[in-house]
Parts: structure tokens; sequence; C-alpha cells
């Protein structure tokens, strides 16, 4: 028998769980028909559910249909609590998309649809209500085809009709029947598990019309996905039971868990943590069986592991990414007067435990509690939970929209902290990244330069904190962070050092860059009747909104776009005025964009940057046994690191002159035209002007100042530590070492070029008996091999030293024994991973060379 876990999903009054009630009744999991509407259904067990007729949390069941064990999670449909349902996506096998044969694809169902592509799993489609009147078969299939996907199939017709429309609808499929005149169960199941088709079946979920056969195609197309071997889980929601006992709710993905089995995971706190099972729970509604182990498939509730979060893998399983959808509005807690605000604080940390998307937010200064919502609708449930649940009633007040911050350019952030005995420089690349990117966190430094532990730190510092920015002190968003260089002291440098160092450079370089006011935007869809279209239209280009052309059907208009959320928050009451209770307006999170009224908004939230000390921009330094601070536009001149942006000619040795020069050196212009001519197509007129030669853009790179040297500068280059430190050339070397000798030969000589060092690029020949030194000239570069007894080393010492009398040296290799005899002999090393990069650049400035012409 196989298991597969299946969550249900739709559009807020679609039937979604008055279908889950019908197929548990079907497959004998409760006796009688409970009803949303009469606040006895199975699985909305809440009393604030029962007391609104929705679902707000996901709930879980199983039943066995056939030879299918199918582990059910409902999940929310209201669009203010899909936050739910969206962590929910992450464990399913599949899902049941719910459609109202009346009301076709919605704006919510839009969401949902963009979301279950986004976890890739696979659908399958319930068109329910078929039993009202308007309800249209033909049309509410061309409706899914149109707005979801042409892959869209009519299962509820005989097998061959089955087969038919499988092979009409996927052009793969129809190459297996042509080929062999059917298509197999097997077929057809690993093609909707592959999301290549989308299987369809009509029926009325009250009065329970199609659910068996419903029910009939989840056994007979679905098939168990592979399980790994050792253990693996996803944690999808976490929740309190009654008596006040923590649960995670997990997804086994592989090898199996058991009673008293101790695993180890990064908690809440970004530390590792060890938690010992105390309990395994399978739900069903309200009630739950206990067991003594969970294998591969299965979904239940663990007790006993403290600090988990929806979204955390367990075992092999890695975190869950980044949620697709945000809160958008903004709230402050009022309390009752005699309420303790650190309890109270405590309270709604443990709701946004079990719901990380209400991101609490904590004001210390002004002893303030902000909580981020999706909407009214969740604003409303949550009062009642609050004094349902801990006793006490709070309101909420100044509702306000959830901006966020990016930057126009890259710029660099420094952040140095140095007061007495602490020490700590952090040199970060801030670039903006498209929208929906979120933050993004990386390294280019090197391991030479900054000891790996600290490079971690640095990260993890980075991650932990809610950067804000210095526009309204809205959370930052959209933008790469990369770690550039840093440094550390032997004797002074702590761990909070770097904390210190990398906030304030995160904050130097917004404070240094443009910023960007984001805004949050609604995808909408707007039903009114067609005498109201002018007036909606009007509406909605006040509002700046983005709109298509209205859509008719039958005596109603439908109008869909995106507009800002500042806009359409409230104007659901106005719709209902002006089209006497006949328009409806449906709202998604439709992602961040450009705030239209910055300026206004800036002003109106007047957050003043310079006065808010928990996130300062300055740098401490350290000056006679003391510590000063140095305000954010002046660390520059204070840095103790050079700028990663501006690193000069004599630092990189590439410059567009010599790239141009060394192009012009080794191809004919003939060469360049065939170059040409083979990308871009033959020229017919005057090829010669194809390569008019332009001026050079200018870099404005900053002097470092050197010491005055004689002649031409040298760059010794130990060639087997290069090849056996640089992956690429280590894996042609393990094959082959004569191939990667060859192959940074001819690196080396492309590096030359572009920069016009003398180099000497030196290989070991200590254990060849009877070799005499060997000095050839190979193209632009010299290759010396030592001649027996003679190592690499002891030559590049020699030679450095006499170079080093008069001319400036450089020594790639990245032997730490070699590298102090470098230094004390005055010339200046560099690690095969800094050569390594300086290569890329140049081969960076030869493609792009070659690019222009």
């Amino acid at each position: 028998m196989k298991t597969i876990t299946v969550g249900i999903t739709a559009h807020v009054d679609s039937g979604k769980t008055t279908l889950a009630e019908a197929m548990l009744y079907k497959t004998g999991q409760i006796r009688k028909l409970g009803r949303v509407d009469s606040g006895n259904s199975a699985l909305d067990t809440d009393s604030i559910e029962r007391g609104r007729g929705i679902t707000i949390f996901a709930h879980q069941a199983e039943f066995t249909s056939g030879d299918t064990r199918v582990m059910l999670l409902d999940t929310p449909g209201h669009v203010d609590f899909s936050a739910e349902t969206e962590r929910t996506m992450r464990v399913l096998d599949y899902a049941v998309l719910v459609i109202s044969g009346t009301d076709g694809v919605q704006s919510h169902t839009s969401t949902l649809w963009k979301l279950l592509r986004q976890y890739e799993v696979p659908v399958f489609i319930f068109i329910n209500k078929m039993d009202l009147i308007g309800a249209d078969r033909s049309a509410v299939l061309k409706d899914l085809r149109n707005r979801l996907s042409d892959s869209c199939c009519d299962f509820s017709g005989t097998d061959g009709e089955i087969i038919e429309n499988c092979a009409t609808a996927c052009e793969e499929m129809m190459d297996t029947y042509l080929n062999s005149g059917s298509l197999s169960d097997s077929d057809i199941a690993k093609a909707i598990s592959q999301r290549r088709i989308f299987p369809c079946c009509f029926g009325s979920a009250l009065k329970t019309d199609g659910v068996e056969e419903f029910l009939r195609i989840l056994d007979r197309f679905t098939e168990e996905p592979q399980r790994k071997s050792e253990f693996g889980a996803i944690v999808y929601k976490v929740s309190y039971d009654p008596k006040g006992t923590r649960l995670s709710h997990i997804k086994i993905t592989g090898g199996a868990i058991q009673m008293r089995d101790e695993l180890s995971y990064i908690g809440q706190d970004g530390e590792e943590t060890t938690g010992k099972i105390s309990s395994i729970r399978f739900y069903s509604g309200d009630k739950f069986r206990a067991a003594d182990s969970a294998v591969a498939g299965e979904v239940c509730a663990v007790t006993g592991l403290a600090g988990t979060y929806a979204g955390e893998g367990l075992g092999v399983e890695s975190d869950s990414g980044r949620a697709v959808l945000e809160a958008v509005m903004t709230y402050r807690i009022v309390l009752p007067a005699e309420k303790n605000v650190y309890e109270a604080l405590g309270d709604m940390r443990r709701l946004e435990d079990e719901d990380p998307q209400l991101h609490i937010v904590w004001n210390e200064q002004l002893r303030q509690i902000h909580i981020q919502l999706m909407g009214a609708v969740q604003l409303e449930v949550l009062t009642q939970r609050i004094e349902e649940r801990f006793g006490y009633k709070v309101s909420f007040e100044n509702g306000a929209v959830t901006y966020r911050e990016t930057i126009r350019a890259k710029v660099e952030g420094v952040g140095h902290y140095e007061p007495l005995r602490h020490y700590a420089e952090v040199h970060l690349l801030l670039e903006p990244l498209e929208r929906g990117s979120g933050l993004v966190f990386d390294t280019d430094c090197s391991e030479d330069e900054l000891d790996r532990n600290w490079q971690r730190l640095i990260l993890t510092h980075l991650a932990e904190k809610t950067h804000i920015g210095v526009l309204t002190g809205s959370p930052i968003t959209d933008m790469k962070i990369t770690l550039m260089s840093g440094k550390a002291h032997l004797k002074h440098t702590e761990g909070g050092d770097f904390r210190q160092a990398t906030y304030r450079a995160v904050r130097q370089g917004l404070r240094s860059a443009e910023s960007v006011l984001l805004e949050p935007y609604y995808d909408f869809e707007l039903e009114v009747p067609s005498q109201s279209v002018g007036r909606a239209l009007a509406d909605l280009q006040h509002m700046s909104a983005e709109a298509e052309p209205p859509q008719s059907i039958g005596e109603m208009s439908v109008i869909t776009g995106s507009a800002p959320v500042s806009a359409l928050n409230g104007y659901q009451a106005e719709v209902i005025g002006y089209t006497r209770g006949q328009g409806r307006l449906s709202c998604s999170f439709g992602g961040y964009r450009e705030c239209a009224d910055a300026e206004n908004v800036i002003a109106e939230m007047a957050y003043d940057c310079d006065s808010d000390v928990e996130n300062s921009a300055d740098s401490i330094f350290c000056s006679h046994g003391a510590g000063f601070v140095v305000k954010w536009d002046e660390v520059p001149e204070h840095m103790h690191l050079p700028s990663c942006l501006k690193k000069s000619y004599e630092d990189t040795g590439i410059s567009p002159e010599r790239v141009r020069h060394f192009v012009e050196q080794t191809v004919s212009e003939e060469e360049l035209m065939e170059i040409f001519e083979r990308t871009y197509g033959k020229i017919n007129k005057d090829p010669r002007r194809a390569f008019k030669k332009t001026k050079a853009v200018s870099v404005d790179h900053g002097p470092v100042k050197l010491p005055d040297h004689e002649g031409p500068e040298y760059l010794l280059v130990d060639g087997y530590n290069i090849i056996f430190a640089w992956d690429e050339l280590k894996k042609i070397a393990a094959e082959n070492l004569d191939a990667a000798r060859a192959e940074l030969v001819k690196m080396m000589c492309s590096y030359q070029g572009c920069t016009g060092y003398e180099l000497i690029l030196v290989f070991d020949a200590y254990k060849v008996p009877g070799r005499h030194r060997d000095v050839e000239k190979y193209y632009n570069i010299s290759i010396v091999y030592t001649k027996e007894k003679e190592t690499a080393d002891t030559y590049i010492e020699r030679v450095s030293h006499e170079l080093s009398k008069k001319h400036r040296v450089r020594v790639a290799t990245s032997d730490g024994a070699e590298q102090i005899i470098i230094l004390g002999n005055g010339a200046m090393r560099i690690s095969a991973e800094e050569l390594r990069q300086r290569y890329k650049a140049a081969e960076k400035a030869l493609r792009e060379y070659m690019d222009s012409i």
C-alpha cells in the first residue's frame, strides 16, 4: 500500500472543507457528515473556525482509499491566512485544488496556483458546486485552461475518453499514444506527478456527488515518491495542545523516528540543540492516536523538540527557503493598563512561534509591541484568540502599510569597532537584486586575509538581524550583501566585535547608497455590474493601479490588475456602496514595487536615522589608548583596509589599455573579423569601419602609494602549488598532470598579456634524476624547471631576494612557510585564491573587450 500526503486548498467559500468531510465520510473515517455553516465539521475544530465558518489553521486527517493511504491536510482558504497554506505546501506529495463551478478561477485561486508551481506540487482539480444553477462544465474547463494551464484534462468520462484527453493535453503522451495505441495507468500517473497534466473532476461535495469517483481517480493515478533511506523530516507547523504541550508537526521524508530518539538541529536562536522525542501523535481533527514510531511518507506531531520552527529541516533535510507571501500591514498592540508588557510580549512570542508571519517587533525604547498581519479578518481573529487563550483584551492602532527599502546601485559598507582591547573591521559590498529576491548573503573574502571561522561569524551576524533602512526605518530587502574583506587582531578580537563591525558596515553602506522605498502591491480582481465600470476604472486610475481591459461576463464585468495596498485598503466598502451590494473585490499579495509617493511617505513617517542609536552607521576607532567615534561619512578616511570598490591598477594589474594592446598583439585584424562574423553574421559594407577605435572608458581608481622601483614588475608563480590549489586544474591533474601544466601555462600567458608583468612560472623537478635547470621562453612568459635536488621554493626564495633589490616582486603561492620567507625578502605575496580571482578578472576584461568590438 502506498502512502501519499495530499493537501486541499481553494479560494475561500469554494467548498474545500466540505469536500474533505465528504472524503472522510465516504472512506468510513467519520459516521456523520458535518457542515461548515453548522459549525460541526470534523476538521474545523477550533471555536473561532466554527464560529466564523472558515478554516484558519491547517488540520490533519487520514483515510484509506483502495490501495492508497492518504495523509490529508486541510488548509485555510481565506487570503489573510494564506501563509499557513504556503507552509503546508512544502510537505505535500499532491494537492487538490477546489474550484467553485459557479465562480471559476478567482484571484486567490491564481495565487495558490503560483504557489503550487513554485513548490512543484502535482495537482488534482475538483470543480465543486456543479449542482447549482449557473455551473457550466465546459465554461469552467475553458476558464481553467485559459487562466491556469492548457494541460487541464477532463477525467470525468470513460477510460477511453480520459486517455484521449491526456494525449491531447500533453505532446509526449500523444507520442506514446500514437506509438502504442493506448496509455497505461502508470504513464498517466507519471505525467501527473511531473506536472505535465492536471486531472479535473466534477461534482458536489455537499451532496457527495462525484466524490467516490474522485477518490478512485486519486487511488488509481497517484504514485508514492521515492523516499530517502536516511532520516529526514520537514517541520511545517508548530502548535500547542490544550494542556500547553508544544507540538512540532512534521512530514517524514526519509528513514523513521521512534519514541525517545534524540535529534540534533539548529534552534530558533541559531544554536545547535538536542531534543528527545517524548511522544508521536497522528491527528485526525482534534483527536489523535499515539504511536511508537513514524516512517517515511507519514505526517505526525511530535513532542519534546524545543526551538523548532516552521520550514526547518531535520536530519538530512535542509531548511525551506524564503516564503513567497508576506504580511503587508503593521499594527501596534494596545494592552490593558494592568497588563505587564513583558508578560504580554512572551504571549505574543508564543503566537509568533505558531505563525512566524506575524513577525512580532519589540521596541525597547518605547516599550511597544508591533505585529505584522495580512489583513482585517486576521486582525479580528487574532483579537479573539488572545482573549480566549490568554484571558485579556487587546486592541490595535496605527494600522500602516509595511514598507521595505532597497538600494539603487552597488555600494561599499565599512564597519570598524575598536574600543580599548577590542578590534574588528568589516568591508561589505551591497548590491541591488530583482524585486522579490529578498536578502542574499555571500562571501568573496580570501581565507588568507580573514580566517574562515571569522567569515562564518560575520555571515551569521548578517542573517540574525532584521536590518532596517535609512529612509523610514523599514526592513531592507532585494539586496545581495557580500563580505569582501575583514581584519581581526590576534589578541584583542572577540566574537562580539565582529557583530558590532558587521552591523555598522551594513548601516554605513545604506547611508552611503541611494536608497529606494518599496511598498506592497495587491493583485486584484474587481467584479462590478457593467454600468459601474466607468466609476471603477476612474477609482483605479486615481490609485495608480495597473489594470487590464474589463472582461464582460453576462451582466457583470471583471477587471484584473495590481495596485498599492495603501490605496486598496478599505476599497471593498466603497465597491459595495456604489454597486448596491453587487460588486466584489478579491485581493492577493503581489510583491513589492517602488513607492509612487515616496516623498510624502518618508515625510509622514519622520524617521531620523541619525537619532537611531540602536542602528548606528558610525564606527569606533582607537587612539592613544581610548576609543573615539568616527562619523559614517568619514570612515573611509580612517579605515585600516583598502576599499573593495576602488582597487588600483597596481593592485589588480589589469587595465583596459593593456587588454586592448594584448588582443591587438595576439589577434590579427582578419582573425577579429572572422570571430565577429561567426558571432554576428556576414558584414557586406566596409568591414573595417566596425573596428574603428573608440575612446576607452576611464575607471576611477584610487592610487596606492608604493615604494619607487626600477624597471619592470615581476610575478613568480609556484606552478604545482597553484595546480593543486585551483579546483579546475586539480581535477585535470588527477587524470593527466601534463595537461594540467599546459592549461596553467596557457592561463598565465593570457594573464601576463593583461598585466604586463615579467611572469616566471616555476615547476619543481626536485625528484627528477640528472635534471638540470631549464629555462625556456614560451610566448610571453618564462618557464623554469628546477634542477635535481632544487625545489621550486628554493628557487623562488633566491630569485625573489635578488629581484626585490631593484624591482617590485610578487610571488603567487599558498605555501605558508614560503610566504614568510618571501615577505622577509621584501617581495609581496599573492595567495593561490587571490591569483585565481585576478586571473578571472583578466579573463572577464578580455571577454568584455572582445564583446565590445
